[in-house]
């Protein structure tokens, strides 16, 4: 299997506008070439997935990034739309989240989440977070290929 060429595409699925100025500033500082797409609740994030209009031209993720607490459509009924869709399920998914709740955890492993990470609040830690996501799921892991 070949490295990706061309940039790492991102959605990010998160609606707190200052954690979403954090991840894009993360991974800025980083090496990888990466296409960060953003929107900020789930209801959006299924359209973009789906290339429902406003998103027509979305281009599919390589890896999602998903906050569990979204207005309109919660992460979790998002991971489970993602995780039983036959064109989306292979798509590596991150829950990215406040929440260190063993009932989230749990669920979000029984809808077959790719990795749970609890998001810090301080601002160096969760750089650190960024980092390591990427470190991890932008170069060490084999992302599957995916047709649009």
């Amino acid at each position: 299997m070949t490295k990706k060429t061309g940039p790492v595409n991102i959605l990010l699925i998160e609606d707190n506008p200052g954690d979403v100025r954090l991840t894009q500033e993360a991974f800025k500082e980083g090496s990888i070439n990466i296409r960060l797409d953003v929107v900020m609740d789930g209801v959006e994030a299924i359209k973009y997935l789906n290339k429902e209009s406003p998103y027509e031209l979305a281009v599919t993720p390589d890896i999602i990034l998903l906050d569990l607490n979204l207005p309109k459509k919660d992460g979790r009924e998002v991971l489970q739309d993602i995780k039983s869709d036959s064109k989306l399920k292979r798509i590596p998914v991150v829950v990215l989240t406040t929440s260190n709740a063993q009932q989230d955890i749990l669920k979000s492993y029984n809808l077959h989440v790719n990795c749970y990470v609890n998001k810090p609040v301080d601002f160096d830690k969760f750089f650190d977070i960024i980092q390591k996501i990427e470190d991890f799921w932008l170069s060490t892991a084999i992302l599957p290929t995916l047709v649009d």
